[in-house]
This record gives C-alpha cells, structure tokens and sequence, in this order.
C-alpha cells in the first residue's frame, strides 16, 4: 500500500542516494507484484523485499506482530526460501523486538476473509502468515536469481473475519478507497461493527510496521 511504501522511505530517508531502495506499490495485488518485481529486476535491483501487512494464520499471532519469512508458500505448494544470510541479519537487528516471529508466509491470489479459509490454509502448509504479494515476489527472485526477503506485520489474526465491504479499500496505486467501501456497508450495515474494528487493526498493524522498520533502518538495504 502506499502507507507501506511512506513507512520505508521515511526509516531510509537518511541512507545515502545511491542506496536508496526502489519501490513497487502492489496495492494487494498479486498480478501487480510479479510485474512491479519483475519491474524491479530490469532496473538493476540487487534483492527483493516484500514488505507490508499481512493476515495471521498462527492463532498464536495478534495484529502488529511482525513476522520475518523462512520460505514463501506459493498457491501450488512449492516453498522457496529466502535468503539466509539477509534473514539472519534481520532478525539480529530485530532481536530486541519481543514480538517478531520467523515462520513461513503463505501466497494467496485472494484475500482469505474467513477464520475457516485461514485455517485450512494453516494446516495445510505450516505457515504462520499470509498475502497477496509475497509469492510473486518469490517467484520472481527465482527466475532472476536474486535474494529475496519478506518482513510484515500482522493485521487481521487468524480468528478475524474480513468484512466484505472493506475488500473494495484499495485501489491499483495501493491508495485507500474510503467511498467504495462505505457504499458497500450502506448496503451491508451489519459489517459496520467490524469495519470500525479492522480500521483501528489497520492503524495498530501500521505504526507495528513503523516500528519495526525504525529498527531496522538502513539494514533494510541488502548487503553482506
């Protein structure tokens, strides 16, 4: 989301030009993040991170966990791992965030927007979180022979059910849609309880983000 993107320039915003990251907004999109990716590796790109929100499949996860990849889980089953050299020094720069769990993230083409759909998705790979952008970074960093690396902070938890009228949020610049999604809820007003709650997760999930990158703050950059 664009959100995400503001979270990573302003934890680099003192690293030097040259080795200022490029960004791809995906806006939730698996399709936009194989092309904003393979995008990426045209221009010259080093490694790939995906970074961002993402939905809890650990019931042992609540919303601002961060959650740092040992694989990515595509649709099909394959599992590519990241690299591990970048996980290591990541998770040390983490270290002193208590609530950072590595785990595998499992890819989705869709949102998952019910506890049932995340729990089968759980028992089924062992991943402890889920998006929709991360396998297609992964699959792109394959084909390129980059390293790739998925850090993201948890928004809804593996017992949230999504509203439907919040899945209208976003749209292709990865910019939040507000009037989409009330014109949905006029229609389903039974979903404005949830709504409330999924915004407030959405601004606690963030300023996780924020923190985390904080942190991290120019060890983002891939490097040895």
């Amino acid at each position: 989301m664009a959100s995400e993107a503001a979270i990573v320039r302003a934890a680099l915003r003192d690293v030097p030009a040259p080795f200022q990251p490029k960004l791809a907004i995906a806006g939730a999109s698996s399709a936009r993040a194989a092309e904003g990716a393979r995008r990426l590796v045209i221009e010259g790109v080093e490694a790939l991170l995906s970074f961002g929100l993402a939905g809890g499949l650990d019931p042992a996860l609540d919303t601002g966990d961060g959650v740092l990849a040992r694989a990515v889980v595509l649709p099909d089953g394959t599992r590519i791992e990241t690299d591990a050299a970048w996980r290591a020094r990541l998770g040390d720069a983490l270290a002193a965030n208590g609530r950072v769990a590595l785990g595998d993230v499992a890819g989705a083409d869709a949102a998952l927007a019910t506890p049932a759909e995340k729990a089968r998705l759980y028992r089924a790979t062992g991943a402890i979180a889920v998006d929709m952008e991360s396998h297609a970074v992964a699959a792109a960093a394959r084909a390129a022979g980059v390293p790739f690396m998925v850090l993201r902070a948890i928004l809804d938890t593996a017992s949230d059910a999504i509203p439907e009228a919040a899945l209208a949020g976003l749209d292709a610049s990865g910019n939040a849609r507000a009037l989409p999604v009330l014109a949905r809820a006029i229609l389903r007003p039974w979903e404005f309880p949830a709504l409330i709650r999924l915004g407030r997760a959405n601004r606690a999930a963030l300023a996780s983000l924020g923190r985390l990158a904080a942190d991290l703050g120019p060890a983002f950059v891939f490097g040895p």
